[in-house]
């Protein structure tokens, strides 16, 4: 699942995803002239919210995990209490300026508990955190 300024960044990733998945965008506007363009590309377009976005997400994935973008839409996730885990690949540059992970939280601090996969690769650390709390909107 992605927010609308991945999908356009991305060009719609030419109507397939690199990891050949189907994909649920959060959008205000859906983006007729692409989709006439690719009309057999499995992307799903949502006007309604994450939360919506999340059930289509769900009920297309079916058993398979549902995975959300970082920025905005990972924010708007974690507020509501939707996500189970939040991954981090960290890479080993001190960055002057940048965007911060999931913006400005609405909410106070989320807990996350110690990782439950840490992998190593060459110049990159994945991390998997478990999100520890809900908040009062969200399922769990």
């Amino acid at each position: 699942m992605c927010g609308r300024t991945l999908f356009d960044f991305t060009g719609g990733w030419g109507g397939t995803h690199t990891m050949d998945v189907p994909v649920v965008v959060v959008t205000h506007e859906i983006p007729t002239d692409w989709v006439k363009a690719h009309p057999d590309a499995p992307f799903h377009f949502v006007t309604d919210g994450v939360k919506v976005a999340i059930a289509k997400a769900q009920t297309i994935a079916g058993e398979r995990t549902v995975s959300v973008t970082a920025g905005t839409i990972a924010r708007q996730c974690l507020e509501l209490g939707l996500l189970d885990a939040v991954a981090v690949d960290l890479v080993p540059v001190v960055m002057g300026r940048g965007r911060p992970y999931f913006g400005e939280l609405a909410l106070a601090d989320v807990p996350l508990g110690d990782p439950t996969v840490c992998i190593q690769g060459d110049r990159v650390t994945h991390l998997m955190f478990p999100v520890t709390e809900r908040t009062s909107e969200g399922p769990g």
